[in-house]
């Protein structure tokens, strides 16, 4: 496909990112000239070690990282800030102890000022989409971890956003949830067509639910190769016991394994300089 096409093509675009931060031992280089498009309704992910730059990635497409080098685009359109189109659940927890569900998830809605009681249908909505209902009056801190994500993915997508941008959202935890919690992303972002870009350190995450994923260098993080998932959909987690699954870990392990290496090496190098320098 031509370029000119491909780029017609994406509702998200990332062209030469770059992000260098100064520091007391001098410069680092984050991300070195990262390119990537997004097409719609597309699920992508971003993989790599840490340390290669994932995060940083994701706050420059999120805008919430104003000093790079580079152009994001949504639909054709430049952004410099946070934009309307850009949902982002974090892997912070992130919702307001002091607010029921229901609460949580209107509360983008209230910001812009949709009445009471068509936010609070469109929240009931979202929270029976995410697998909630019936926890509407609960609050936070009667939700395991992973009900509580589910929460503030139900309030992300409660704003329709045309992109769904999402910073290891399960890291905290354990893989059987992570397991089911990756279900009920997929079964979402098909019901709804929701372009879709994870940032994730977690293979068997990556591979679950993505169409393509950009696997990315050590610091500085550049784009290594970005890896075609041919795997049939609707998918669900069964998808984790085939050859096929098995066949693509591996391949993207031996790129991060090549990747986390050179960044251990680089930890011990970095050590024992300090070490020298104290003694």
């Amino acid at each position: 496909m031509a370029l000119a096409q491909a780029s017609a093509d994406a509702i998200l675009v990332a062209d030469d990112i770059f992000v260098q931060f100064n520091t007391p031992e001098g410069p680092i280089t984050a991300v070195d000239n990262v390119s990537f498009k997004v097409r719609p309704s597309e699920f992508f992910s971003v993989i790599g070690p840490s340390g290669c730059g994932k995060s940083t990635l994701f706050n420059v497409i999120g805008g919430l990282l104003g000093q790079h080098q580079g152009v994001v685009s949504v639909g054709g359109e430049t952004i410099s800030g946070p934009h309307k189109s850009i949902g982002m659940v974090f892997q912070e927890e992130s919702t307001f102890p002091w607010r029921t569900v229901v609460d949580n998830v209107a509360f983008p809605l209230e910001l812009v000022g949709m009445p009471k009681g068509k936010r609070a249908e469109r929240a009931r909505h979202f929270i029976r989409m995410v697998g909630l209902d019936g926890f509407e009056n609960r609050y936070p801190g009667e939700l395991s971890g992973g009900m509580r994500q589910r929460v503030s993915l139900a309030r992300t997508l409660a704003s329709e956003p045309k992109i769904l941008l999402m910073d290891e959202p399960f890291a905290a935890l354990d893989e059987q949830t992570r397991l089911l919690l990756g279900d009920k992303v997929l079964q979402i972002q098909q019901q709804l067509k929701q372009t879709t870009l994870l940032i994730t350190h977690n293979i068997t995450e990556a591979v679950q639910m993505s169409d393509r994923i950009l696997v990315m260098t050590y610091r500085p993080g550049k784009v290594k190769r970005i890896v075609d998932i041919d795997l049939p959909r609707p998918r669900t987690s069964e998808i984790v016991s085939s050859e096929a699954f098995g066949r693509y870990v591996a391949q993207i392990w031996n790129d991060l394994r090549e990747e986390a290496n050179r960044g251990m090496r680089d930890e011990e190098k970095h050590m024992l300089n300090q070490d020298e320098r104290t003694a």
